[in-house]
């Protein structure tokens, strides 16, 4: 029985140890357990990994933060969201402006004044336009491609979408459904920022130091598997917050979820610079990899070596860690069926990327577990902590 509810005041009986168990320790799972126990609940979190942090972490190598798991910059324009990350690290000015090779050249991203002068030579954004207007594939898109070339014509779909996107999906755009592309913006104005967001930037010393100091106080058990033993877990708090993979939780038995994952290779150079940029996008397919990453360029740091990875889309099986969803009709039908499921089990919480079934930024994530804190809150009568 669900001594939680029985109580009605949020907090599990005194046979429980906690009021929530948080299974991943990734930044949903970290900021949910910060926020109860900032509100007086008693919260574990487990994780299968042996590490913190989820796909945030960073390893520092010879003086460089590297993030294991891909590049991770952060960036919002929520203010309740910036001052809550602001607790636990004091962020640096970093801007992301990644470059973007394809047929030995190099342009800027994301698409703007710059790019189309690598492109074409035009000085004027009239000029821009008037090219891309040109190229524009007209009627209704049946697919992925004709959605692009809709959006952003011949030139630059094929110089920087058509074989990035094969090979970050693992098929042509002629196969993917028009749908996963809403909007490719163009930006008229000779701007690198990648992001729009207000505020922008990496935590100083790593994300492993910004999750150390958002976990104290928070009891830990790393190299820990739910599923393994889910009947003991859930009986030691009034509830679950589970942040993996839905269709797992429930033993696939409704069908199969498709991620895509990712192979991340970690070079080290005894020499301080390798690409002068922190990310490079490899748009064409004379090599496999996607992007690079130069990792001292996020934080500045100051090294005599430099740490590059190359990073290689691949299928998810089940010994891969699930990075994308694969946003198809299908995948979505059945999600759609697991999240029905979920909702008929009130002792547990489902949040996060995989539980959710979708791309989320770093920003989002936080505030989707603020959002469903708050939720709980109310659901207990409690004063609403989160702004």
């Amino acid at each position: 029985m669900d001594s939680q509810r029985d109580r009605g005041d949020g907090h599990a009986d005194a046979a429980q140890a906690y009021d929530y168990l948080i299974v991943g320790c990734g930044l949903y799972g970290a900021s949910f357990a910060r926020l109860a126990t900032d509100a007086g609940f008693r919260c574990l979190i487990i994780d299968k990994r042996p590490h913190i942090g989820g796909n945030c972490h960073t390893e520092n190598r010879h003086g460089i933060n590297v993030h294991s798991y891909g590049a991770h910059i952060f960036h919002t324009s929520n203010k309740v969201v910036w001052d809550f990350v602001h607790r636990f690290a004091d962020f640096n000015n970093y801007v992301n402006s990644p470059k973007a090779f394809s047929g030995d050249r190099l342009y800027s991203l994301p698409f703007n004044m710059n790019t189309f002068y690598e492109l074409w030579q035009v000085h004027t954004p009239d000029q821009a336009r008037e090219r891309i207007e040109s190229q524009r594939f007209r009627g209704e898109p049946a697919n992925l491609e004709e959605q692009a070339l809709s959006l952003v014509g011949t030139d630059i779909y094929t110089t920087l979408i058509r074989d990035y996107t094969q090979k970050q999906w693992g098929r042509h755009p002629r196969e993917l459904p028009a749908f996963i592309i809403k909007r490719l913006p163009l930006r008229f104005t000779f701007n690198n920022n990648y992001f729009n967001d207000r505020y922008q930037g990496i935590p100083i010393g790593g994300y492993t130091q910004l999750f150390s100091r958002m976990l104290e106080g928070i009891e830990v058990r790393l190299n820990t598997d739910y599923l393994e033993q889910r009947n003991y877990f859930d009986s030691l708090a009034g509830k679950t917050v589970y942040t993996g993979c839905i269709d797992e939780f429930f033993g696939h038995d409704d069908g199969r979820l498709e991620y895509r994952s990712l192979r991340f290779e970690h070079a080290l150079f005894d020499y301080p610079n390798h690409q002068g940029n922190a990310v490079i996008n490899y748009c064409d397919n004379s090599v496999p990899h996607t992007r690079t990453i130069e990792h001292k360029h996020f934080e500045n740091s100051q090294s005599d070596y430099t740490v590059v990875t190359h990073e290689y889309p691949q299928d998810c099986d089940s010994d891969r860690i699930p990075y994308y969803p694969v946003n198809s009709e299908q995948n979505q039908n059945t999600y759609a069926r697991y999240r029905d499921r979920a909702a008929q089990l009130p002792s547990h919480i489902f949040g996060g990327r995989l539980s959710e079934y979708k791309y989320m930024d770093m920003h989002v994530v936080i505030e989707s577990a603020m959002n469903r804190f708050r939720s709980e809150q109310k659901q207990a009568d409690s004063p609403v902590l989160v702004s």
